[in-house]
């Protein structure tokens, strides 16, 4: 999965940020078609520690708003549910995150202790 912000971080640092209070979140949208809806999730996005996880999220919310509601029947509880998800700072997936940068593997020519 890809991670919008992370580009230039090394794993340690993305530990170092994510022990700080930083979070991995990803955002739900719906786009209805007049009888098809789809509900699909975001890209992961990095939040520095101290940021709003809202607001990155809002481009998610906006088209959420504007393409979301139309199908029927979906598309209105669809819109709801992504609304309050969004709303709440996106789906956290900082856990699994932080297992996966705790459990790489050592890169190359760094020594470790047994």
């Amino acid at each position: 999965m890809k991670v919008q912000g992370i580009e230039n971080m090394s794993s340690d640092q993305l530990q170092f940020e994510l022990q700080r209070g930083a979070k991995i979140v990803c955002y739900n949208y719906c786009v209805s078609i007049v009888v098809m809806t789809f509900r699909r999730v975001s890209d992961a996005y990095y939040i520095p520690a101290g940021e709003s996880a809202v607001s990155k999220g809002l481009p998610w919310t906006a088209l959420t708003l504007l393409l979301g509601w139309w199908g029927i029947p979906w598309g209105p509880i669809f819109t709801v549910q992504s609304l309050v998800v969004n709303f709440k700072g996106g789906k956290d997936l900082t856990p699994h995150f932080a297992a996966a940068v705790t459990s790489a593997p050592p890169r190359p020519g760094i020594a470790t202790t047994p």
